[in-house]
């Protein structure tokens, strides 16, 4: 079932990537992690994703809009968001994190083909 939502997000990867660096940008990430995570538990859950939300500016995001997020981004299917699950949804998220990706994963095929 696929998630529909009101929340728009503008996508300043590209250029936080620009500015910091691929480290510092994992970096900055994994601080947006810990900003939103369950101190208690070492994952995002509704229920911190619910209280934190403002700290995105998202303080309007509905309950089924938090749960559509959780869904989205839970691989495991565990009902929260674990440090990787949370940077993969991020990328994910990113329009030109991902058509980067894509034209490296693209590139290092053909590189894989010429050997």
């Amino acid at each position: 079932m696929a998630c529909r939502n009101g929340v728009v997000f503008e996508d300043f990867f590209p250029a936080m990537v620009d500015k910091l660096g691929a480290e510092g940008f994992m970096k900055e990430l994994c601080n947006g992690f810990r900003l939103l995570m369950d101190r208690e538990k070492g994952v995002i859950t509704f229920e911190s994703l619910k209280r934190n939300s403002g700290l995105l500016g998202l303080e309007g995001m509905s309950d089924e809009e938090i749960m559509c997020m959780l869904r989205e981004g839970d691989l495991d299917g565990d009902g929260s968001l674990n440090e990787m699950e949370f940077c993969t949804l991020m990328f994910r998220l990113s329009p030109a994190m991902m058509q980067t990706s894509k034209e490296l994963l693209v590139e290092a095929l053909d590189l894989d083909s010429e050997m």
